[in-house]
């Protein structure tokens, strides 16, 4: 009886430690909007500086990190705060959590934190509140540190108020047509807020965008027991934009100027940025064709144009993302960034727009600037020097150019430096490194810098079934440029058998899909793709980011084609794999990804036999100004790229099944897209599937996420499998 019983015991035993070992995962557990997703991501720190000394910021505590040892020293907890703030759950006057507190200054105790009501400056060595800002009913809030002075909108009108709470109300005339202190130019151009203050918080220079010349696009809202008419303002490609001009307001005076940067019509400015006297304000101007960029001065009290810069221009398009910025040690010298010799790098200029140097070159992009190290003379960057798809950061002597490696010179690394630049956090991922977070030393001896390891984070998947994650290159159509693509397969992957497989594409600019992180940068959505059974192929064409302008600005004019070309190359390699069936083959992307989904399936429709397409433009004449016109021109200016790079004729081509879903409220790619393309397919007699989110945006938002990815997965096991 006893051996019986312990049969059984083992055979439960082993029964357990197979389903342990053969956990499957869910779109619960590995989508955005699903109610497992935060319990499978790697673990992490909340972190923010206090001057040179480093903070964790955590749900109910602040903890002090010694440097040196990683050891944690306790400053207060949620419960101090609300006691000393004399918070009232019932007023919403509580501080629910410390996971967003900052310490704005370095020599003083103050910890910047918020409830519903207010945003608090609590002095936690004294135990009281020593400043406190309703923000009731405010958008687009920005505060300063020095002047404590607050910045932001409320019914359309643009407000400030001071640091002793008076109320100063900078405009009038704000309404759907008129916006005030938001941003502009559809946030084109490295642009994502609309209020900028100078220094010393005593002036604020603004955006002020006159739309009211631009058509209304109809979109409605469905909910109310009689629909709404909601409707945006939307320029397309080629026909009336928006006018924007740059006011300046002065605390002291409540006076306001605007810049004289001329008539505003067809015009960008961007990349505002101010002289650390807060005397200048700086920035970017663009002519409509985003082929003639000029770096301009303008006196902050008059509003007086002061001096051109800087000029650049191409027979292509210039593209400024990134403001001017001051060396802290020489108000007479800054830092711009720019493409000008083909790969994005950083100029040393004074003030009176004379080169000084170039202070990085190569055939590799920088990709951040993190901020300066004073006490060397130093600035810090985040670069891809070391290999295309990695991201690693160095020390760059601004006197010599020299650049040292800061961290271990591989995977993908963020940063975030110390107030003095003389501490780095250095938040890393590897293909096999779900995460890990150090501190490093940036001292003048940088070849003996000291890293302290702060976590070291657990693969979250384990005990799951993890698909098999790979990275290579290909040969780009033009036979000569090296492409990146990151494979997935099932876990059981046999080589002998023959796989469905679905190519995920975005391929646009901006963007790109493979990177030496975690997965190499896998979406989620392909292990729950490879736990089904498929090979998913993912392919960073040419037009993608972090590559070059000419690897770039290749699909100038004609989006979608080389794009095209070089996806097809990486079709033809998945077709040389005896395991891939290319009887079989499936496409997916969302928006620009979208766009070449349907593409695809169209110019070669004898290849794929299964899409899903996700907010596709269908004919770049119904995307926004300033994005399509920088790619495609316009119309008028390049009818054959429009006619090329159109979706609308091609329709007829349809052969393999194809699904279109889209947000019913899409505000980036509207709803016109995809029922033209509806349309043209009923007239051709070809039957797409379509589905629409009610409600939804150009992305799904919370758990209606995991309802699209179900519903994207369910077509191809339908159709492909």
């Amino acid at each position: 009886m006893m051996r019986k019983i312990k049969i059984l015991f083992l055979l439960m035993t082993a029964t357990l430690a197979m389903s342990a070992q053969e956990k499957l995962f869910t779109l619960e557990d590995l989508n955005f909007g699903g109610n497992n997703y935060r319990n499978l991501q790697p673990e992490n720190m909340w972190l923010t500086w206090w001057g040179d000394l480093l903070v964790q910021t955590d749900v109910e505590e602040c903890n002090l990190i010694d440097i040196k040892t990683g050891k944690k020293k306790l400053l207060f907890t949620l419960d101090d705060i609300n006691k000393w703030a004399d918070s009232n759950e019932e007023e919403n006057s509580y501080v629910r959590h410390l996971m967003n507190a900052t310490f704005p200054y370095a020599d003083k105790p103050l910890v910047l934190v918020g409830n519903k009501k207010a945003v608090l400056l609590v002095d936690f060595k004294k135990h009281v509140i020593v400043w406190q800002d309703s923000i009731s009913k405010k958008q687009a809030n920005d505060w300063n540190k020095v002047s404590k002075a607050t910045a932001y909108v409320e019914d359309y009108q643009l407000f400030v108020v001071d640091a002793n709470g008076k109320k100063h109300q900078l405009s009038t005339d704000g309404s759907r047509s008129v916006v005030y202190g938001s941003a502009v130019h559809r946030n084109e151009f490295g642009i994502n807020k609309g209020t900028f203050w100078s220094p010393d918080g005593q002036r604020l220079a603004f955006y002020r965008m006159d739309q009211s010349m631009v058509t209304d696009y109809p979109q409605v809202d469905i909910f109310p027991r009689e629909a709404t008419y909601e409707p945006d303002k939307y320029p397309m490609a080629g026909m009336t934009s928006h006018q924007v001009t740059v006011g300046v307001y002065d605390l002291k005076t409540e006076n306001t100027v605007y810049l004289q940067a001329g008539d505003p019509t067809d015009r960008y400015f961007t990349n505002i940025a101010w002289s650390p006297d807060g005397k200048v304000v700086y920035l970017f101007e663009l002519n409509r064709d985003q082929n003639d960029c000029r770096l301009v001065s303008y006196n902050a009290t008059t509003g007086e144009r002061m001096a051109e810069l800087y000029r650049e221009t191409s027979e292509k398009y210039v593209e400024p993302q990134h403001p001017i910025v001051f060396l802290p040690w020489d108000a007479t010298k800054f830092i711009m960034q720019s493409q000008r010799d083909g790969y994005n790098h950083l100029y040393l200029y004074n003030n009176k727009g004379e080169l000084l140097k170039q202070l990085t070159k190569g055939q590799w992009v920088v990709e951040d600037v993190l901020g300066f190290n004073k006490k060397i003379k130093s600035i810090i960057i985040a670069s891809n020097e070391k290999n295309a798809i990695q991201r690693n950061i160095y020390c760059v002597d601004i006197k010599t150019g020299k650049r040292t490696p800061l961290d271990n010179a591989r995977g993908s690394h963020r940063g975030e430096l110390s107030e003095s630049g003389q501490y780095l956090v250095d938040r890393y991922t590897e293909p096999d490194v779900p995460r890990n977070i150090d501190v490093i030393s940036v001292s003048s001896d940088l070849v003996a810098s000291k890293v302290t390891r702060l976590l070291t984070s657990k693969d979250p998947w384990e005990g799951y079934q993890q698909p098999i994650f790979e990275s290579g290159t290909i040969k780009a159509a033009d036979g000569k440029t090296d492409l990146y693509y990151r494979m997935v397969k099932p876990h059981d992957f046999d080589a002998t058998k023959k796989y469905p497989t679905v190519v995920y594409v975005y391929g646009g600019p901006h963007a790109h899909n493979v990177e030496a992180a975690w997965h190499w940068y896998s979406r989620t959505w392909e292990t729950y793709m490879a736990q089904k059974g498929y090979v998913l192929f993912i392919l960073d064409n040419r037009g993608s980011e972090n590559r070059g302008l000419e690897f770039e600005q290749a699909t100038f004019h004609q989006l979608g084609q080389i794009e095209m070309q070089d996806q097809m190359k990486g079709v033809e390699y998945l077709k040389s794999l005896p395991f891939v069936d290319a009887k079989r083959l499936g496409v997916h992307g969302w928006s620009f990804g979208g766009f070449m989904t349907i593409s695809l399936m169209l110019n070669y429709p004898d290849v794929f036999k299964v899409g899903v397409a996700g907010g596709p433009v269908i004919d770049w004449k119904w995307y926004e100004v300033m994005y399509g016109e920088r790619y495609m021109g316009t119309p008028q200016n390049n009818p054959e790229g429009y006619a090329k790079s159109s979706l609308i004729d091609k329709a007829k081509n349809l052969k393999g099944k194809l699904q279109i879903i889209t947000g019913y409220n899409d505000n980036t790619v509207v709803p016109q897209h995809c029922l033209s393309f509806l349309d043209a397919c009923i007239k051709a007699g070809t039957q797409p599937d379509f589905f629409a989110y009610p409600g939804e945006e150009h992305n799904m938002r919370g758990h209606a996420s995991v309802h699209l990815h179900e519903r994207i997965t369910q077509y191809f096991e339908d159709y492909l499998k």
